[in-house]
């Protein structure tokens, strides 16, 4: 899928982040001098679409400098739980919103900045309400927890209109799985951006692992 990823938001949906690879990588760093060789060793891997979580003090400047010196990846903010969040990473660079969970504050303040948002979902109610506000690619999480492949197959029939992008409990191992269901998009997983990659600088490691991602999505 053609993404112009050096365009303005607007150009970008959420399900054009859902689409450009089989796995959202949520990553989580702590120091901002791993954030750029790391960008640039996912998108060698083919992998541009990067969740950066905010789960630690330095995220909002890792974005920054993805956003400044990686010009081929689009960032996204991960763990987006208020509009002060969403407004903060819009600041910051990024180009998209993901959250745990969903409220109609977060996709309003998203929706405001022109922030494409995948929200976490867990139940049909919070599928309703999600869709109530417009949006319907969404983050099921904490996907193996919350039901796996049987709660995605017995959504397929009340929410056929919907796609999901499971996040939570996902390996390459199960991967393939999921995204061989007609209802998932994409998968999120942490396994692309090993914490004892990211410490020793194996950025080649990681350019490894985001290109063997390409092998897990089933031909449709």
């Amino acid at each position: 899928m053609a993404v112009n990823v050096n365009g303005q938001n607007a150009s970008l949906t959420a399900l054009d982040v859902m689409r450009d690879a089989p796995v959202i990588p949520v990553i989580v760093l702590n120091d901002v001098a791993h954030a750029v060789p790391m960008a640039r060793a996912l998108v060698e891997g083919g992998i541009r679409m990067l969740e950066v979580t905010l789960r630690t003090p330095q995220a909002l400047a890792c974005m920054e400098a993805i956003a400044r010196d990686v010009p081929e990846a689009v960032v996204g903010a991960g763990t987006v739980r208020s509009a002060a969040d969403a407004q903060a990473a819009a600041r910051a660079g990024a180009r998209f919103a993901v959250s745990p969970g969903f409220t109609p504050a977060v996709g309003r303040a998203c929706r405001d900045l022109n922030l494409p948002l995948l929200p976490g979902v867990a139940t049909g109610s919070e599928i309703m309400m999600a869709q109530e506000e417009g949006f319907s690619a969404l983050k099921f999480f904490p996907a193996v927890q919350a039901g796996g492949l049987a709660m995605l197959k017995a959504w397929q029939g009340p929410f056929g209109d919907v796609v999901f992008c499971p996040t939570g409990g996902i390996q390459p191992g199960n991967a393939a799985e999921f995204l061989a269901l007609g209802n998932v998009a994409c998968v999120g997983g942490s396994w692309l951006v090993p914490g004892d990659a990211l410490a020793a600088g194996d950025w080649a490691r990681i350019t490894e692992l985001a290109r063997a991602t390409a092998a897990l999505r089933p031909a449709r």
